[in-house]
């Protein structure tokens, strides 16, 4: 049996040393309700053994409760970001990105198939109900189990080599999920920034379920909200991710207090939250946090007047000048420039599951992929975007990653027109226009529509600078922008002939990080939406992958699941970067590009170098935002 690595190793103490609970000191926040008995005193609130924090052993400094952090948002779906941030999970990368229990107490694995899972005693809700096992058979037993709550059934993570797990409950405390064969991507799963939340908070939800509320009761909620059945209404209010029912009770550091209309989202502390520092203050040090919906085209300026304590989402490179500029103006923040942790900062993904079929054809030739990138002047648009500090290559790992090769990056991504036309002329896509374009096999010239979400001046730069270069090449590059909701939905559906977008979002994986997204087992990789689709509903919907690239990248997946050797494991990976250097799926074309962090003067323990990256870490996340403090909360609230 291997255990996982235990709490203590996450806060600095001896692995298996007890550490004794210090004095707990109540919470300034909640002092008032307290004293008037609306909420029990801290000794009360917190789990019998807390995660409990020595802030000098991780090389930080002790803060103090309170005030208010101000950050933006660009749409009020991104009230979500408050649990990628707040990062609470079952299990957590720690800055090493090593894993550790968080709202778990331990975990036990047996040959990576069957895991126990030990909860905190005592560790409750935000409304103060006890967190249980209860809790996960609830989610297991009650809504992925429920044919009208999840038509699709268990979640493809629950089921190996086509067979289901199973989930047990032997105590309050224990929970068991177990199968017949290895499942090794399991922990990794729960840790990342939008993991699979299986529990719920079963003392809420029942209310709105048809096997435990009463039904006339519950025909009432149905026709108040307006929706179609029970199910629609519990699935409305089941939003453990998207974070925008501030009446469904919560396990983060912060509880959303704000409804949908308004675009002065609040956030307060959790008085049940599960970590204090070793000094006895209960975590989160920030009281609220205020997020704001503005423009887009906002974020930098409003930043830059210093209108923000922390913010990097909605900044991008080319705000850096202008930011270091208010930086110097202002006195009240600075700009820190993390690492970009996603492979690619610009990709290109041509839909193989396209539904022209005579696109789809050429676009599934191997030549006309390497062509196109081959047709990317790299060096250009990272002078013109990035002022040369961007790295040029094709996707695949950064340097940080022990299975990164300088082959995998530079494979057909030297900028060689010759060579390019030389590959679209041995395709015979020989016949042109009058105006120099090709023409397609069915004689339509060769206009190549990118779509984009429209949220980054990056991507359309780097794309008009690509209309110019493959120009030359006989191809017209035409660039639409859509609502980045439209552009999934239409990617789904293999409507979007191809898309441009972040590279894979884990660019520093290790051997133990599962593969599984490097083949087609998620239509979130836009260039096999629907071979994804296929695999995640089982044959339900999509389509089986049917290039032989596609499935040997399948069959290397499986293989690394069923391996527990490093050396094996890394192989697997090298071969898999491989595959996809060679057959250029997606186009990358500049990865690195610093990220501005906008940190408050008077914000601390925000790390100076950090990597922001969305998986692993959580963008803040793995960085414990809720160890951030004011120097000052008072003067903080005040201004």
């Amino acid at each position: 049996m291997r255990k996982l690595v235990i709490i203590l190793s996450l806060i600095g103490f001896p692995l298996g040393a007890q550490t004794a609970l210090p004095a707990l000191q109540e919470t300034s926040f909640w002092t008032q309700e307290v004293k008037s008995g609306d909420l029990p005193p801290i000794e009360l609130r917190l789990p019998s053994d807390p995660i409990i924090v020595d802030m000098h052993a991780k090389g930080r400094s002790f803060g103090e409760q309170g005030g208010t952090l101000r950050t933006l948002v660009s749409r009020s779906k991104d009230v979500r970001q408050m649990v990628v941030y707040g990062y609470a999970r079952l299990v957590g990368y720690q800055p090493d990105y090593s894993l550790a229990p968080d709202i778990l107490k331990s975990v036990d694995v047996v040959d990576n198939r069957k895991y126990t899972l030990h909860l905190r005693p005592g560790h409750r809700w935000s409304d103060g109900t006890p967190f249980t096992s209860e809790d996960f058979r609830y989610w297991w037993e009650s809504v992925v189990n429920n044919e009208e709550i999840t038509p699709s059934g268990p979640p493809d993570f629950m089921f190996v080599e086509d067979k289901l797990g199973s989930v047990t409950f032997p105590d309050l405390e224990t929970v068991v999920f177990e199968w017949e064969g290895p499942n090794p991507s399991f922990l990794p799963l729960l840790a990342q920034a939008s993991p699979p939340f299986i529990y719920r908070p079963a003392h809420y939800l029942k209310k709105f379920h048809v096997d435990f509320a009463d039904p006339e009761t519950l025909a009432k909620e149905v026709d108040a909200a307006r929706v179609n059945s029970w199910a629609a209404l519990h699935n409305r209010l089941d939003n453990m991710y998207k974070f925008d029912n501030p009446f469904e009770p919560t396990l983060q550091p912060w509880i959303n207090t704000s409804k949908d209309e308004s675009s002065r989202k609040l956030f307060v502390r959790n008085p049940y939250y599960h970590r204090i520092d070793s000094r006895g203050l209960q975590l989160p040090y920030i009281d609220v946090v205020e997020m704001t919906v503005v423009g887009g085209g906002l974020i930098a300026a409003k930043s830059n007047a210093g209108e923000v304590d922390l913010q990097a989402r909605g900044l991008d490179f080319p705000d850096i000048s202008i930011l270091k500029k208010g930086e110097i103006d202002g006195d009240k923040y600075r700009t820190f420039l993390w690492a970009n942790g996603a492979a690619s900062q610009v990709a290109i993904y041509p839909n193989l599951n396209f539904a022209d079929p005579v696109w789809r054809e050429v676009m599934r030739d191997v030549r006309f992929r390497r062509a196109l990138s081959l047709g990317i002047d790299r060096h250009m648009i990272n002078r013109a975007l990035y002022f040369g500090l961007a790295n040029e290559g094709g996707m695949t790992v950064l340097p940080q990653s022990p299975m990164y090769e300088e082959a995998n990056l530079n494979a057909w991504s030297d900028f060689d027109l010759d060579r390019a036309n030389a590959l679209l002329d041995d395709m015979g896509l020989t016949e042109r226009m009058p105006s120099g374009l090709r023409k397609l096999p069915d004689g339509r010239p060769m206009e190549f529509v990118v779509e984009t979400a429209g949220e980054r001046s990056e991507e359309g730069n780097a794309l008009a600078i690509i209309t110019d270069t493959w120009r030359d090449l006989g191809i017209r590059l035409i660039m639409r922008p859509l609502d980045r909701d439209i552009l999934r939905n239409r990617i789904y559906a293999g409507r979007t002939m191809a898309a441009v977008w972040f590279g894979w979002d884990n660019g520093i994986p290790g051997p133990d990080t599962s593969p599984s997204y490097l083949a087609p087992t998620n239509q979130e990789f836009f260039s096999w939406p629907k071979w994804g689709q296929y695999y995640q509903t089982m044959g339900g919907s999509g389509e089986p992958p049917d290039m032989q690239p596609a499935q040997k990248l399948m069959r290397l997946a499986d293989d690394w699941d069923h391996t527990n050797v490093t050396a094996e494991r890394i192989a697997i990976w090298k071969e898999m970067l491989a595959i996809h250097a060679d057959q250029q799926f997606g186009i990358g074309i500049l990865a690195k590009a610093p990220q501005p962090i906008v940190v408050s003067n008077q914000l601390m323990n925000v790390p100076e170098q950090g990597v922001w990256a969305y998986d692993p870490g959580a963008h803040f996340g793995i960085h414990r935002i809720d160890e951030f403090y004011f120097r000052d909360p008072l003067v903080q609230v005040s201004q």
